[in-house]
């Protein structure tokens, strides 16, 4: 939670320690599970944020005085874990969570893996100017 008069961040780990603890740990947590799922993303901040990129924007986190938001960038990933993320608070692509309901690692894995195929997929597949799509292989081919 940055105050108004502080200046922000300049890495991730910058973020988490001007949290208050219980905030500081949950994001710890947080940062590892996704660390775990996406060994090769960046890690940088973004919007004055903690932001994960690999192949674009993967996820970002976020920390508010009375919760985190955990940000999936594509709002389809709340309806696939729908089911798991009842017990959250959502909104757009955000999954709002307290330190008294974190989102489980098993939980943060699976989304950022789903994300990591996401684009992926984007990336290997382009549209073209006349609407045919084009992977990478015959654009390199041409």
């Amino acid at each position: 939670m940055k105050t108004e008069t502080s200046s922000p961040a300049k890495n991730v780990e910058e973020y988490i320690y001007s949290q208050p603890e219980a905030i500081r740990i949950l994001l710890e947590k947080l940062r590892s599970a996704i660390k775990a799922a996406a060994p090769k993303a960046e890690e940088v901040i973004s919007y004055q944020i903690p932001s994960y990129k690999y192949n674009g924007a993967l996820v970002h986190f976020a920390a508010f005085e009375k919760h985190c938001s955990f940000i999936v960038v594509n709002k389809n990933i709340l309806k696939i874990f729908e089911k798991e993320l009842r017990s959250y608070k959502t909104s757009g692509t955000t999954i709002h969570f307290t330190p008294e309901n974190p989102i489980p690692a098993a939980l943060v894995q699976k989304i950022v893996k789903i994300r990591i195929k996401e684009n992926e997929k984007r990336v290997a597949t382009k549209t073209s100017p006349k609407g045919k799509q084009q992977t990478k292989s015959s654009i390199k081919s041409k």
